[in-house]
């Protein structure tokens, strides 16, 4: 039985306002006598007759807090009838077919989520949206512009494109992607309350771990115990697959097959984060399965938590990514120097286009979050108050068979950052003595 996502949540509803005031954001940057449409995600066939989980196209989440699919969010500040200038499409509900897949939501009940008064159903929204866009100078529609993006799949919002321009040919077409970029990357207070219920629940689950992982568990039995907690928190579930790495699975970044034994002696490295209200944690910690780390993978750890603080205390407004992953950089070249991993002359002689510390620590230090974990967000511009990020540095050696990160997510004001995961055990003592009272 297909599941329709928007009444199978399990978080709270939302602030309103937190829509709203994105709304409003996103309608100061648009051009005079424009239009902005916004269309939900397809609804992906597995095998079968089978649907993969619904997930909302998170542009339009941002804007309207809705979850539904087939959902449309229209902008058009300069209509002249005041009542359609922000409009929320809907499914119409129909008794049959909730018989089957559930229920949908109604019109008083989008309006309370969204903050938009206006609700018109899909199957008659053509003949509207076309007097709108007859009226307008400008469309606005959407794109993935993330720069991680990978797929190449022609998903609906690309497609909504080819059918508005073939259409509408004579208008002037605009990209909301690159406006949403800009605004998405900067977090409201209210946004960042909503990722700190995601952080709070990720913190209880860890907790959990510590008194549950011990010599001869396996990684799976770790990644149930993660569902667990998250399921029990009202959390959506995980915001991304969660690599549970024991031993040297842990040199695999992407680590997923999660089905190897735990063993004395090894270190652990988890990186997981719950999805509450669609926003996203992301946590990296890594333990001794025997509760005790032993003399180097003590060093090591430390060594790796001195280069989380030390990113802590740069990544501030003004410095971008490439200058902070330049300094970070040099820092790491101290650290592994210090701790035997590089020589002095491994280092004179070095590439400087591949750097010797690149041999222990091979991936980017930062990355934006929110809505997807891996957020909209420039890499090139100096890093702004508001945006959100988390710091991940890491360590691994392959000769030791030992991989260890350390990851908190940050929130950037314009004095420096606040550390969202202050509250998560950190330090080696800290998870010693949590592991002890097992």
């Amino acid at each position: 039985m297909r599941v329709i996502n928007h009444l199978s949540m399990k978080y709270l509803p939302l602030n309103p306002e937190i829509f709203i005031n994105n709304r409003k954001r996103f309608i100061k940057e648009m051009l005079p006598n424009s239009i902005a449409v916004f269309v939900s995600n397809d609804e992906w066939p597995s095998n079968g007759d089978a649907l993969h989980a619904f997930k909302q196209n998170t542009d339009l989440f941002w804007l309207s807090g809705i979850t539904q699919e087939d959902s449309m969010v229209i902008l058009f500040p300069n209509n002249p009838d005041p009542k359609y200038r922000e409009v929320l499409v809907l499914v119409r509900p129909n008794e049959l077919k909730e018989k089957w897949d559930g229920k949908r939501l109604r019109a008083k009940e989008a309006a309370a989520m969204s903050g938009i008064a206006t609700i018109v159903w899909l199957d008659s929204i053509d003949a509207p949206l076309q007097t709108w866009v007859h009226l307008a100078d400008h469309i606005y529609l959407d794109t993935n512009e993330n720069d991680r993006k990978a797929s190449h799949v022609r998903s609906r919002e690309y497609r909504f494109v080819d059918e508005m321009k073939a259409t509408y040919p004579l208008h002037s077409f605009q990209r909301a992607a690159k406006i949403m970029k800009q605004l998405r990357s900067i977090k409201t207070k209210e946004e960042v309350e909503v990722v700190q219920k995601a952080i709070d629940i990720t913190n209880i689950a860890f907790r959990r771990l510590l008194q549950f992982i011990k010599p001869g568990v396996t990684e799976y039995e770790i990644e149930a115990e993660i569902w667990h907690s998250f399921l029990s928190q009202r959390a959506t579930g995980p915001a991304y697959g969660s690599i549970i790495a024991s031993g040297d699975n842990a040199r695999t970044l992407h680590y997923v097959s999660n089905n190897a034994e735990c063993k004395d002696g090894e270190l652990i490295l988890m990186d997981f984060g719950a999805e509450y209200g669609n926003y996203c944690a992301d946590l990296t910690r890594t333990i001794p399965v025997n509760g005790k780390f032993s003399k180097r993978q003590k060093v090591v750890y430390n060594a790796c938590l001195h280069l989380h603080n030390y990113c802590k205390g740069i990544l501030k407004p003004g410095i971008s990514i490439l200058d902070y992953t330049d300094k970070v950089g040099e820092e790491a070249t101290k650290q592994f120097l210090k701790i035997d991993l590089l020589s002095k002359s491994e280092v004179k002689n070095e590439d400087k286009e591949n750097r010797a510390y690149r041999k222990y620590l091979y991936h980017g230090i930062s990355h934006h979050l929110g809505l997807d974990v891996h957020d909209l967000g420039t890499r090139t511009e100096p890093i702004k108050a508001g945006m959100l990020f988390t710091i991940e540095p890491g360590i691994y050696i392959e000769e030791e068979q030992m991989g260890i990160r350390i990851e908190n997510n940050f929130w950037i004001t314009k004095n420096g950052n606040i550390d969202l995961m202050k509250n998560i055990p950190i330090t080696v003592e800290e998870i010693e003595a949590l592991m002890k009272r097992k």
